[in-house]
Protein backbone atom coordinates (compact mmCIF):
# COMPACT_ATOMS: atom_id res chain seq x y z
CA UNK A 1 0.00 0.00 0.00
CA UNK A 2 1.93 3.28 -1.07
CA UNK A 3 -1.01 5.79 -0.90
CA UNK A 4 -3.89 7.18 0.41
CA UNK A 5 -6.17 5.71 -2.19
CA UNK A 6 -4.61 2.37 -1.93
CA UNK A 7 -5.78 2.59 1.49
CA UNK A 8 -9.48 3.94 1.07
CA UNK A 9 -9.62 1.33 -1.82
CA UNK A 10 -9.98 -1.42 1.09
CA UNK A 11 -12.01 -0.26 3.27
CA UNK A 12 -16.02 -0.79 3.22
CA UNK A 13 -17.22 1.62 0.92
CA UNK A 14 -19.56 3.35 3.62
CA UNK A 15 -16.52 4.52 5.21
CA UNK A 16 -14.80 6.40 2.93
CA UNK A 17 -16.89 9.62 2.65
CA UNK A 18 -15.64 10.00 6.10
CA UNK A 19 -11.93 9.58 5.56
CA UNK A 20 -11.96 11.94 2.05
CA UNK A 21 -13.54 14.63 4.74
CA UNK A 22 -11.11 14.01 6.61
CA UNK A 23 -8.15 13.88 4.80
CA UNK A 24 -9.13 16.74 2.99
CA UNK A 25 -10.09 18.76 5.82
CA UNK A 26 -6.20 17.88 7.69
CA UNK A 27 -4.47 18.92 4.24
CA UNK A 28 -6.47 22.50 4.08
CA UNK A 29 -6.06 23.50 7.69
CA UNK A 30 -1.89 22.64 7.81
CA UNK A 31 -1.47 22.45 4.07
CA UNK A 32 2.84 21.98 4.87
CA UNK A 33 1.82 18.35 6.23
CA UNK A 34 2.64 15.13 3.91
CA UNK A 35 1.12 12.58 3.11
CA UNK A 36 2.66 9.04 4.10
CA UNK A 37 0.91 5.58 3.99
CA UNK A 38 3.52 3.26 6.75
CA UNK A 39 2.12 0.08 8.87
CA UNK A 40 -0.95 0.06 6.62
CA UNK A 41 -2.03 3.42 7.81
CA UNK A 42 -2.21 6.54 6.37
CA UNK A 43 -0.73 9.31 8.14
CA UNK A 44 0.35 13.37 8.07
CA UNK A 45 4.35 14.12 8.86
CA UNK A 46 6.14 17.56 8.90
CA UNK A 47 9.33 17.58 8.54
CA UNK A 48 9.88 13.71 8.60
CA UNK A 49 8.42 13.37 11.88
CA UNK A 50 5.06 11.72 12.52
CA UNK A 51 1.90 14.17 13.32
CA UNK A 52 -1.15 12.33 13.09
CA UNK A 53 -2.65 8.72 12.14
CA UNK A 54 -5.74 7.41 11.07
CA UNK A 55 -6.93 3.53 10.63
CA UNK A 56 -10.40 1.82 10.36
CA UNK A 57 -11.77 -0.63 12.69
CA UNK A 58 -15.64 -1.74 11.98
CA UNK A 59 -17.40 0.61 14.80
CA UNK A 60 -15.29 3.52 14.48
CA UNK A 61 -12.33 5.22 12.90
CA UNK A 62 -9.18 5.26 14.83
CA UNK A 63 -6.59 8.36 15.09
CA UNK A 64 -3.25 8.01 16.88
CA UNK A 65 -1.72 11.60 17.79
CA UNK A 66 0.93 9.52 19.78
CA UNK A 67 1.46 9.07 23.72
CA UNK A 68 1.83 12.95 24.37
CA UNK A 69 -1.12 13.76 22.45
CA UNK A 70 -3.54 11.36 24.09
CA UNK A 71 -2.20 12.74 27.37
CA UNK A 72 -2.89 16.15 26.93
CA UNK A 73 -6.31 15.67 25.42
CA UNK A 74 -7.08 12.55 27.50
CA UNK A 75 -10.38 14.18 29.41
CA UNK A 76 -11.68 16.17 25.91
CA UNK A 77 -11.54 12.91 23.94
CA UNK A 78 -13.89 11.50 26.51
CA UNK A 79 -15.74 14.53 26.76
CA UNK A 80 -16.61 14.10 23.15
CA UNK A 81 -17.26 10.58 23.65
CA UNK A 82 -14.25 9.07 21.51
CA UNK A 83 -13.49 6.32 24.21
CA UNK A 84 -9.49 7.29 24.57
CA UNK A 85 -6.65 4.42 25.09
CA UNK A 86 -2.94 5.22 25.76
CA UNK A 87 -2.60 5.02 22.02
CA UNK A 88 -5.58 6.32 20.23
CA UNK A 89 -9.05 8.01 20.28
CA UNK A 90 -12.43 6.47 18.35
CA UNK A 91 -14.64 8.75 16.35
CA UNK A 92 -17.97 7.01 16.41
CA UNK A 93 -19.01 6.07 12.92
CA UNK A 94 -22.40 7.60 13.50
CA UNK A 95 -21.07 10.67 15.68
CA UNK A 96 -19.87 13.73 14.02
CA UNK A 97 -15.96 15.09 13.74
CA UNK A 98 -15.02 17.47 16.88
CA UNK A 99 -12.69 19.62 13.94
CA UNK A 100 -12.05 22.09 16.67
CA UNK A 101 -10.40 19.24 18.72
CA UNK A 102 -8.79 17.32 16.23
CA UNK A 103 -7.22 20.79 14.98
CA UNK A 104 -5.93 21.40 18.37
CA UNK A 105 -4.46 17.88 18.40
CA UNK A 106 -2.29 18.28 15.05
CA UNK A 107 -1.77 22.00 15.79
CA UNK A 108 -0.18 20.86 19.20
CA UNK A 109 2.04 17.85 18.05
CA UNK A 110 3.79 19.89 14.92
CA UNK A 111 4.41 22.52 17.58
CA UNK A 112 5.62 19.94 19.97
CA UNK A 113 7.98 18.71 17.29
CA UNK A 114 9.12 21.41 16.09
CA UNK A 115 12.50 20.73 16.56
CA UNK A 116 12.17 16.59 16.94
CA UNK A 117 14.22 15.14 14.10
CA UNK A 118 13.07 11.31 14.82
CA UNK A 119 9.93 10.12 13.49
CA UNK A 120 8.38 8.66 16.83
CA UNK A 121 8.88 10.29 19.98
Amino acid sequence: METFEDYLATLPEEQIPRFQEIFSWVEEQFPTLKRRVAWNQPMYTDHGTFIIGFSSAKKHLSVAPETAGMEKFKEAFETAGYNPSNKIFRIPWNKPVDWDLLHEVIAFNIQDKAGYDKFWR
